[in-house]
């Protein structure tokens, strides 16, 4: 089953925007996760990758303004702001792992609440779009959240992330629990939304796969970054396979080197 129109995505906004981020760390109470990551994430699609508590979604939060953070963080060289409903209006979309929709709430209401900050005209423009994006959803506009299968559950967050028409989205763990063949449609998706204009910022585990389809990655190990470049250098990389099994050798800082140097 095919979830989304094969044409190009127009819902994202313009131009692409560029992250640039130095020197942050962020963490929870007195518990620092991120320690002075520096990093950028440019038009196109940009992938964390990293084993269980590297605090790749403690990333994606500190950006999002969701925890306390300190560095500089540029949105085309202007200064992220730090509450979340500015850095949503300043055109960044955050689809969290676990999805967060509104379960007792239909596909449409949840979809609407995407768009809740524009003019009731303007929303119904983007829900007509969304609904081009994503044919599947249209037929279960009038189906309660909840009762969705995990990987259509996605798709709805996607889309309602998409309602903002962000210049950046951000997606935690898209691909979590779902089934090989919905992986594949998600992370095809990513791709897709990214050459539309929107550029992706991607926290994923599925290694192979998000390599595939990401123009560019970095590593997180133990809330530091150990190594980053294209996508296709990263994916025959020691690094990634170390980072991933937990495990340390004592060519992972000529393989680090490597990778920052391409």
């Amino acid at each position: 089953m095919m979830w989304y129109q094969r044409a190009p995505f127009v819902l994202g906004g313009t131009p692409e925007a560029e992250l640039w981020v130095d020197g942050l760390s962020a963490g929870y109470g007195n518990f620092l996760v991120l320690r002075n990551i520096s990093l950028e994430v440019k038009p196109g699609l940009t992938v964390i990758l990293g084993p269980n508590g590297a605090g790749k979604s403690t990333l994606l939060k500190a950006i999002n303004g969701l925890i306390p953070r300190s560095g500089i963080l540029l949105l085309d060289g202007e200064e992220l702001p730090e509450k979340t409903n500015a850095i949503v209006k300043a055109g960044i979309a955050l689809v969290a792992e676990g999805r967060q929709l509104f379960p007792q709430m239909t596909v449409l209401e949840n979809l609407e609440l995407g768009g809740w900050l524009v003019a009731k005209l303007e929303r119904a423009r983007r829900l007509e779009q969304a609904f081009a994006d994503f044919p599947k959803l249209r037929d279960r506009a009038n189906q309660l959240a909840g009762t969705m299968s995990g990987g259509e559950q996605q798709m709805v967050a996607v889309a309602r992330a998409m309602m903002s028409a962000p210049r950046l989205l951000m997606l935690d763990e898209p691909s979590l629990g779902l089934a090989p063949r919905m992986v594949d449609e998600l992370l095809g998706i990513a791709r897709r939304i990214a050459d539309s204009g929107t550029t992706v910022l991607m926290v994923e585990q599925n290694v192979r796969k998000a390599l595939s389809v990401a123009d560019r990655g970095y590593v997180l190990e133990r809330g530091s970054l150990i190594a980053s470049g294209p996508a296709v250098l990263l994916s025959r990389s020691s690094v990634v396979r170390e980072a991933y099994l937990g495990a340390q050798s004592v060519d992972t800082a000529a393989s680090a080197a490597a990778a920052r140097r391409a």
